[in-house]
């Protein structure tokens, strides 16, 4: 194949070859965003000068180093996360920002908490997913003090010291659940609730608010205690078999944690006219959420918009670096999607 010429990438970037001159050499003024417009653009067609003018860029341009901690890189969920943030970071048009996501498989507070400070020690700020726990608070208040602003994504951290949370309104995710929970259901009936972990912010706001919705709206519905899977396709299979087993006015699920797969896995094996008498509420989408809701199996996930979440926290994050560091925790909340069979 012909490779790419000066000419080609102007006319790819939408500016002039004098343009692409004056980046290559360097020696005239170009704006940043210009620059960053004919980056991609040779990226795109595979530009073989693309070293030069990411260096161009890097000079001109504010830089930072963005650090990610998410969870379990076998789910699909995070991965797409993952892959959103970069994009995002790629995507700014008046930075340079280099992004180090890192996935944390062992969920216990001292492994997620020691994982946060070694991403702390690389980069100008930190964006954390994880259950709240006064370790994993002590690792944010150590880095507010090295300057490391800690943004939350998600689900929200006790520590005063975190820097800002990102993520949806949590306690109206849970009321508009129970919204459809009663809506979609007829008479009395039980509802299950399965919560990752009670430590999960996010999780149990979202659990305290349905409740609240349902004692408000549905008092025929009963809705049992909270039973924990741990973020575990497993426990969540092994969990939801057993209800299945014992319980015969079952008209309802709700699934605010992980585990999803399990549940689903458990509602293959009823029979059909079983399945459809049961509601299943769940929130965040993946693959495998996506493949529930186009056989029928889930009634609606609630979820936050990937794309526009993780943009607005790769600006929260900057704001946090480059603003007043005795400034009030920043909320930021974004609203939620909601996803249901006909509109997946």
């Amino acid at each position: 194949m012909k490779r790419p010429t000066i000419a080609d990438l102007a006319k790819e970037s939408g500016v002039s070859v004098s343009t692409v001159n004056r980046i290559l050499g360097g020696s005239a003024p170009v704006r940043g965003t210009t620059m960053q417009r004919v980056q991609l653009a040779a990226e795109r067609i595979g530009y073989s000068g693309l070293g030069a003018i990411e260096h161009r860029l890097r000079d001109s341009a504010p830089n930072y180093r963005l650090g990610f901690l998410l969870q379990q890189s076998t789910r699909d969920l995070y991965q797409l996360f993952g892959k959103r943030i970069v994009a995002a970071c790629r995507g700014r048009r008046d930075e340079v920002v280099d992004p180090l996501v890192d996935f944390v498989d062992l969920l216990t507070p001292d492994n997620i908490a020691a994982r946060l400070m070694a991403l702390g020690k690389e980069c100008d700020a930190v964006a954390v997913t994880a259950a709240d726990h006064p370790v994993i608070n002590h690792t944010i208040r150590e880095l507010r003090e090295q300057g490391k602003p800690v943004v939350s994504y998600i689900t929200d951290q006790s520590a005063p010291e975190r820097a800002a949370y990102v993520g949806t309104d949590n306690w109206k995710l849970g009321r508009t659940a129970g919204y459809l929970m009663a809506q979609m259901t007829n008479g009395p009936g039980r509802v299950a609730v399965f919560i990752g972990n009670h430590r999960y912010q996010c999780q149990d706001v979202s659990d305290a608010s349905f409740r609240s919705y349902i004692r408000e709206h549905a008092p025929r519905l009963t809705i049992e205690e909270s039973r924990p899977t741990y973020e575990e396709p497993r426990n969540a299979y092994q969990m939801v078999s057993e209800l299945l087993r014992t319980t015969d006015d079952l008209a309802g699920i709700l699934i605010v944690g992980g585990g999803i797969s399990g549940v689903l896995r458990a509602l293959r094996e009823l029979p059909e006219e079983q399945r459809k008498s049961i509601r299943l509420v769940c929130r965040d989408i993946g693959p495998e959420t996506r493949r529930g809701l186009s056989e029928g199996l889930i009634t609606a996930a609630l979820c936050h918009p990937m794309e526009q979440t993780s943009e607005l926290l790769v600006q929260t994050m900057i704001d946090a670096i480059e603003g007043d560091s005795t400034e009030a925790t920043m909320q930021r909340t974004i609203p939620f999607e909601i996803i249901t069979p006909e509109n997946i």
